[in-house]
C-alpha cells in the first residue's frame, strides 16, 4: 500500500529538481531543431545511397537486373 505522505513527498522534490534545470533558450532551440533536420536529411540521403548500391551488386550477383 502506498502512504499518503510519500506521494506529497515525490511531487514536491519533482519540482525541486525542475526547478535545477537550465531550459534552452528559443534560439538555442531553434539551432538545435535545424541542425536534427539537416543531420536526418543526410543520414536518410547516406542510407538511400548505400541502400542502392546494394540493391545493385545484389542484382548483379543474381541476374535480376536487366
Amino acid at each position: 500500500m502506498v502512504k499518503i505522505g510519500s506521494i506529497g513527498l515525490f511531487f514536491r522534490q519533482v519540482r525541486q529538481e525542475v526547478t535545477k534545470v537550465t531550459w534552452p533558450s528559443r534560439k538555442e532551440t531553434i539551432v538545435f531543431t535545424g541542425m536534427v533536420f539537416l543531420m536526418v536529411t543526410f543520414v536518410s540521403i547516406f542510407f538511400l545511397i548505400i541502400d542502392q548500391f546494394f540493391s545493385y551488386i545484389v542484382k548483379l550477383i543474381f541476374g535480376l537486373g536487366s
